[in-house]
């Protein structure tokens, strides 16, 4: 296979992990912003665009940061990077360039989601964002259907590594944001506000049920940490994306005889991971472990990078 080609199939799983997460995050802080006992507001939005690393970006545009302006900024505004129309024109740009690689349900996926979105002015208000986004979810899990109804190749197994280093960058991003950034000064915690952000975390990554399935003591904030870090359980925690990421990495080595540098980051973190109490990491410093594990996720891209000569 032709670096390019790997670089574009690796690529398009990150590009359509992040436009889901994207729609993810902004339909779960409409929902805190409609049904929590007090408005989310300001508080809730600005850790959107945190969460997305859009926070700058936004704040070039001088626009106050609200639902109206903030929901249009990471959906439809093709002006920087973090919006879900780049991410979808980016993943179908790579798409195109592997064409060949993927199946007619996957690209069909692929452009229906980039149909939605192309020469669109408007969101439209809560209730048609909320439409769209549901939209977009859906031909992401039809893409992530039709990846798994392939042939398991190099191509599905690049696609699927990409996702899965994406999806963990996400989760660590999105949990040290709650974390530190987004309960409102004034806020108890453990309050009203508290608990709604904690369920909205939930709801972000569809984690609602397995919490209730895996905790019979109701919701508090050191379960959701645990859950969402330690419990290979669950697909977006991170030990289920680490685990997934070191089989990947395993089975495109024995297909393709590259193996080095990545292979052994992804034994070393899962070995880690397995030893991790998630106490432990609270009382060490959440925050801390977080910045660890995005820099080190960064780190292990590179050396994917290298092992299938992207670059």
């Amino acid at each position: 296979m032709l670096s390019r080609t790997a670089a574009a199939l690796y690529w398009l799983g990150r590009y359509l992990e992040r436009a889901d997460f994207i729609a993810r995050l902004v339909e779960a802080t409409i929902r805190l912003d409609a049904l929590s006992a007090r408005p989310a507001g300001e508080a809730a939005w600005a850790s959107a665009l945190a969460v997305s690393y859009t926070d700058e970006a936004f704040a070039l545009t001088e626009k106050p940061v609200d639902q109206a302006h903030v929901a249009r900024f990471l959906t439809i505004d093709s002006s920087h990077p973090g919006s879900i129309v780049r991410c979808l024109d980016m993943a179908r740009n790579n798409a195109r360039a592997v064409r060949t690689a993927l199946t007619r349900e996957a690209w069909t996926a692929i452009n229906r989601a980039w149909l939605m979105f192309h020469n669109r002015a408007s969101t439209g208000g809560s209730n048609a964002t909320l439409n769209l986004l549901e939209q977009v979810k859906g031909e992401t899990r039809g893409f992530e259907g039709a990846i798994h109804r392939m042939m398991r190749n190099e191509a599905t197994l690049l696609i699927q590594l990409g996702a899965a280093i994406e999806r963990a960058d996400n989760t660590a991003r999105l949990l040290d944001v709650k974390y530190h950034l987004l309960l409102p000064e004034g806020e108890p915690v453990g309050g009203v506000v508290d608990r709604d952000q904690w369920t909205t975390i939930l709801q972000t990554v569809s984690a609602v049920t397995a919490y209730r399935w895996l905790y019979s003591e109701g919701l508090t904030p050191a379960n959701v940490i645990d859950l969402l870090i330690s419990r290979f359980e669950l697909p977006r925690s991170l030990a289920a994306c680490i685990e997934e990421t070191m089989s990947l990495l395993s089975a495109l080595g024995k297909r393709t005889g590259l193996q080095g540098e990545a292979d052994r980051m992804a034994r070393a973190r899962m070995a880690r991971m397995q030893r991790v109490r998630t106490h432990d990491v609270i009382v060490a410093g959440l925050h801390e472990y977080l910045e660890a594990f995005v820099s080190e996720n960064a780190e292990l891209d590179g050396a994917v990078a290298r092992q299938f000569r992207f670059i």
